[in-house]
């Protein structure tokens, strides 16, 4: 495991390098994106509206703790990534199209993206610390440069554009060799969720999400077969 302290726009040098349970810092411009912020770019065909393979190549899935103050004066107070294999169908054109070098997460990606995209494109997935250290990642937020889209998707699902130091710290969960951290130990994940929610009554697995799909489903969100599956 190394430590690497790393400027945006990443280089390609610098990405490569990285191998899974490495630890990341960052310094320079991250910008925020969701379900609807891929919506909106990829299907709605509303180009960003800064270059992000030049200024701010690393995308963060999540939203932060913000308000607006004033028009155009944010206040942030923590910021913490949300889940990423939800947003598996989106990355890979997104990283592509833009030059994106680090997507930055939690839950991990399929080693696929690791594998077919990323091994290709230069892109690493780095995975956020645990939980109650939003606060921490908030404040390497030096400053909220912008908030795209903010009128048609709302605060929460906004592009937000950040100015950060010393951002972290992060863990690469999947490199450009197409190595995997979680991938590694999914087995005996799954193990333990299989175990825990067969304790479960089935109000609380359709609470969270279970009731309709199987585990193996929720854990590992299989290589997509087609539009339907």
């Amino acid at each position: 495991m190394t430590t690497h302290r790393l400027s945006i726009p990443l280089q390609e040098d610098d990405v490569r390098q990285l191998r899974i349970s490495d630890v990341v810092y960052l310094d320079g411009t991250v910008h925020t994106g969701r379900a609807l912020v891929y919506e909106h770019v990829l299907q709605g065909q509303n180009q960003p509206l800064l270059d992000l393979a030049n200024e701010s190549n690393v995308q963060m899935h999540g939203a932060p703790a913000g308000v607006e103050d004033a028009p155009g004066e944010y206040r942030l107070s923590s910021i913490q990534a949300t889940a990423s294999f939800r947003y598996w169908k989106y990355v890979p054109d997104y990283v592509e199209r833009f030059g994106i070098r680090a997507i930055i997460g939690k839950g991990g990606m399929d080693k696929w993206v690791y594998e077919d995209v990323f091994a290709k494109t230069g892109t690493v997935f780095l995975t956020t610390v645990g939980y109650g250290i939003a606060a921490l990642y908030g404040r390497a937020v030096k400053r909220v440069i912008d908030v795209h889209w903010k009128e048609e998707l709302g605060l929460p699902e906004a592009m937000w554009v950040l100015d950060v130091e010393n951002f972290g710290p992060f863990i690469v969960d999947g490199d450009c060799t197409g190595a995997s951290l979680a991938a590694e130990h999914v087995d005996s994940v799954n193990k333990n969720f299989a175990r825990e929610y067969a304790k479960l009554p089935e109000y609380v697995l359709k609470r969270i999400g279970e009731i309709d799909h199987s585990l193996a489903n929720e854990v590992i969100v299989g290589k997509p077969a087609g539009d339907g599956d």
